[in-house]
C-alpha cells in the first residue's frame, strides 16, 4: 500500500509542480521580472510550499523541493535564481551532509564495506562513461564530455532522498539503506577529489585550474 501510494503521488505531484510553473509562476513574474526581490521571494515560496504539499500527500519534504527545483530549472529564470540562490544552496548542502553523516549506522559499517565498496567503484566507472557517451553523440567535444562526465560521476543526491522516503516507509532494510549511504559517501569523496585537482573549479590548487 505504501509503494502504491507513492508511485501514485509522485506523478501527481511532478505534474503539479510542472502545470503550476507554466501557468502561474511564469506569467506573474513575466509581469514582475523588474523587482529582483519580488522573484526571488517567490521562488523560495514556491518551494517551500511544494515541500509542504508532498508532506501533506505523504511523501517527503525533501522530494517536494526537489520538484519545485525541477519545475524552475526548466524556466527562463533558472539562472538568476541559480546565482541568487547560490550562498544559500552552499550553506544548505553542508547542513545536508552533516545530516546525513548523522544518520549513518556506524555499527553496520563492517558488514557493508564491501558492497559499498563495490558499489561505489562500478557507479564511479560507469556513470561517467555513460555521459561521456552520450554528450559525445550530442557531438559536443570529447573534452567537454571528459568535463561533464566526471563532474556528474557520483552517486546522485537524488538517491539518498529515495532511500531515506523508503527507511520512513519500512521498505528497506537498514543494512541496504546503509549500503547505499556509504557507496554514496564514497562517491562524493573520490569525485571531489577528481574534480579538485583535475577540472576548472574556484577550490583548484593550480592557479591556472582556479576558477568559478
Amino acid at each position: 500500500l505504501a509503494i502504491s501510494k507513492v508511485f501514485f503521488w509522485i506523478p501527481v505531484l511532478a505534474g503539479l509542480s510542472l502545470a503550476t510553473v507554466r501557468f502561474v509562476l511564469l506569467p506573474i513574474i513575466a509581469r514582475y521580472d523588474r523587482i529582483q526581490e519580488f522573484i526571488f521571494l517567490l521562488s523560495v515560496g514556491w518551494c517551500l510550499g511544494l515541500a509542504e504539499i508532498a508532506e501533506l500527500m505523504g511523501l517527503s519534504r525533501e522530494i517536494g523541493a526537489f520538484f519545485a527545483g525541477v519545475s524552475l530549472a526548466s524556466s527562463p529564470i533558472s539562472q538568476y535564481l541559480a546565482l541568487s540562490l547560490k550562498p544559500l544552496r552552499d550553506f544548505f548542502l553542508v547542513i545536508f551532509f552533516c545530516a546525513l553523516g548523522a544518520s549513518l549506522n556506524i555499527g553496520l559499517l563492517s558488514e557493508v564495506a564491501l558492497p559499498a565498496l563495490t558499489l561505489a567503484a562500478v557507479m564511479l566507472a560507469l556513470k561517467p562513461t555513460a555521459f561521456r557517451l552520450l554528450i559525445r553523440g550530442q557531438s559536443e567535444t570529447n573534452k567537454l564530455a571528459w568535463d561533464l562526465g566526471t563532474r556528474l560521476g557520483q552517486i546522485s543526491e537524488f538517491s539518498l532522498m529515495i532511500v531515506f522516503v523508503a527507511i520512513a516507509n519500512s521498505l528497506v532494510s537498514d543494512q541496504a539503506a546503509t549500503v547505499i549511504q556509504v557507496a554514496a559517501i564514497l562517491s562524493f569523496v573520490v569525485s571531489s577529489y577528481l574534480v579538485v585537482f583535475r577540472l576548472p573549479n574556484p577550490m583548484a590548487p593550480n592557479a591556472e585550474l582556479r576558477r568559478d
